[in-house]
């Protein structure tokens, strides 16, 4: 009982905070085969921002039982792969004073099908959630995309 009353007299004061990253992604994504497709990662940190000490990592999780990769880091700059499948296919997209730790894959191949992990730290703020979205490579448009187009020409 005197160890629960501590602890509420303590949270109440300030002294001890629960603190953690809080990541957004929309979950799931289509890409069409060849084009460019944006990742988006948004954060929110109980701590003040600090563009300094913020990371971004980026990893991928094939859907075939390959390894897991590094896509993209970010600490001060934006560091893309220099090697492996994404070598000159990432791009930085983000703001970190936004909030937003997306990128963007270029030229989308169907080897890219799997998993995508948003991770942020923002010191003291390092725990918390990843965000996940998985990316389907599609060879054509999906059908709601193909019922649009004509609707589209209409207003031009």
């Amino acid at each position: 009982m005197w160890s629960t009353l501590l602890i509420l007299v303590l949270a109440s004061s300030g002294v001890l905070q629960v603190s953690g990253i809080r990541i957004s992604t929309p979950g799931s994504m289509e890409a069409v085969n060849g084009t460019d497709v944006r990742l988006k990662c948004t954060f929110y940190s109980s701590s003040a921002i600090n563009a300094n000490s913020v990371t971004i990592s980026w990893t991928f999780r094939p859907l075939t039982k390959g390894r897991e990769e590094t896509v993209f880091h970010y600490q001060q700059k934006p560091y893309p792969p220099v090697e492996g499948i994404f070598r000159k296919r990432i791009a930085w997209d983000g703001n970190i004073m936004g909030q937003d730790a997306s990128i963007i894959i270029r030229q989308v191949k169907f080897t890219y099908n799997g998993t995508y992990i948003c991770q942020v730290k923002n010191p003291p703020d390092v725990h918390g959630t990843v965000g996940e979205i998985k990316l389907r490579n599609e060879p054509f448009p999906s059908f709601h995309w193909i019922a649009l187009i004509p609707t589209c020409w209409e207003t031009l």
